[in-house]
């Protein structure tokens, strides 16, 4: 496949034990320090988080919107008019976009899957709508995110062999279609945009290799693995890392998609993964669910009722060292909104820097011994 050339990825350290590596990923809107979580900014938003607590609290230098909601929602004439999304949410710093291939998969009761694209109604008014490999390059021209995603098919889990073919053949078939008409076009808004291939094949480790060499041979600056994290064992999804990352470039980034919780973050760094999102620490969070350098809390219990310390006095946050447990429990009880807003600050803050603190330990050569030991203490319930 004919494609732009664009380095992106720098890796300046490894670990001493295990595949871990730290790096830098260059993007148009500045430099992301690796391994990194991207919080996920799914409609143009980090629901409730201010962009000023993004940058200053939280530390982000990434986030991610969503190509499925955002073309049903402002739209592509909204955001086309707007300049791109970054002007649209007055966000200065990295964008990346999913395809919203996944979301026609999970939000979509009515939907037809061709060689030619995929045909949904949409989530919010029941219209007819067409996907395909090119449109989707399209429509992230238009949003103008750094890092953009070809279109594919998750397979659920179980998936039996002949349905994952299946579905391999089809993501196989429009990531050539994509690749093509990226290099057809040009970035709208004045600024380099890079493509990344999505390696599929369900928990099948022929298929895992198979998409993962596909992906390899397109020579795009960064990789994607996609089709984890959707049921299958933890033992699974960390196997079909291993098995695609002895394939996919060392030199380039790799994107596990949709994952996950603090410990599946940092066994997959141990496996070579330099990027993450996911939705869990705004959505716990939202729910009274908060991870701290101790374990985690569900806030709403009856035992932070008159807890006066501060929900994490070894927090990154200003949040989480500011106000106390009991105050936050009072929130989330009453109703206020501000109680899901300072979780989700919390839980961000704590995700991010857990994998600043995993790039540090890489860099001193002694992340494997760390992450036993961290692993055991985030993971506890309070």
């Amino acid at each position: 496949m004919l494609l732009k050339a664009q380095k992106m990825f720098t890796v300046t350290a490894n670990d001493r034990d295990s595949k871990a590596r730290a790096g830098i990923l260059k993007t148009s809107h500045g430099d992301v320090p690796t391994p990194v979580f991207m919080p996920v900014g799914t409609a143009g938003t980090v629901k409730g988080v201010l962009h000023r607590d993004l940058i200053n609290d939280i530390g982000a230098g990434i986030i991610l919107g969503n190509t499925y909601h955002l073309y049903l929602r402002p739209g592509m004439e909204i955001l086309k008019a707007a300049g791109g999304l970054h002007r649209f949410m007055s966000w200065s710093r990295a964008l990346l976009t999913d395809s919203g291939g996944y979301q026609v998969f999970s939000l979509s009761e009515i939907r037809k899957v061709t060689a030619e694209g995929v045909t949904f109604r949409s989530h919010i008014d029941g219209s007819k709508h067409l996907f395909t490999p090119e449109n989707t390059i399209d429509i992230q021209r238009v949003i103008g995110a750094d890092i953009m995603m070809v279109l594919d098919e998750c397979t659920p889990y179980p998936c039996d062999h002949r349905q994952a073919l299946r579905s391999l053949r089809i993501t196989s078939h429009w990531l050539e279609r994509a690749v093509k008409r990226y290099n057809e076009t040009e970035p709208l808004w004045g600024y380099q945009q890079a493509l990344f291939p999505i390696v599929q094949g369900s928990t099948w480790e022929d298929l895992r290799r198979q998409s993962a060499e596909e992906a390899a041979s397109t020579g795009l600056p960064g990789m994607a693995i996609g089709g984890l994290s959707v049921g299958e064992p933890a033992e699974e999804m960390y196997r079909m890392i291993e098995v695609v990352n002895e394939i996919l470039p060392a030199e380039k980034p790799r994107y596990l998609m949709g994952v996950g919780t603090p410990e599946n973050i940092l066994e997959s760094i141990a496996l070579g993964i330099d990027m993450f999102d996911c939705v869990i620490p705004t959505r716990n969070g939202r729910n009274g669910m908060l991870f701290t350098n101790s374990g985690i809390i569900n806030i709403r219990n009856r035992k932070w009722a008159d807890d006066f310390s501060p929900i994490d006095p070894e927090g990154a946050s200003e949040v989480s060292r500011t106000y106390t447990k009991a105050y936050l429990r009072h929130l989330f009880v009453s109703g206020e909104m501000l109680g899901a807003q300072i979780a989700s600050i919390n839980n961000l803050s704590f995700y991010l820097n857990l994998v600043k603190e995993a790039r540090k330990k890489i860099e001193e050569g002694n992340f494997s011994e760390w992450k036993k030991q961290i692993i055991k203490k985030v993971s506890s319930r309070l």
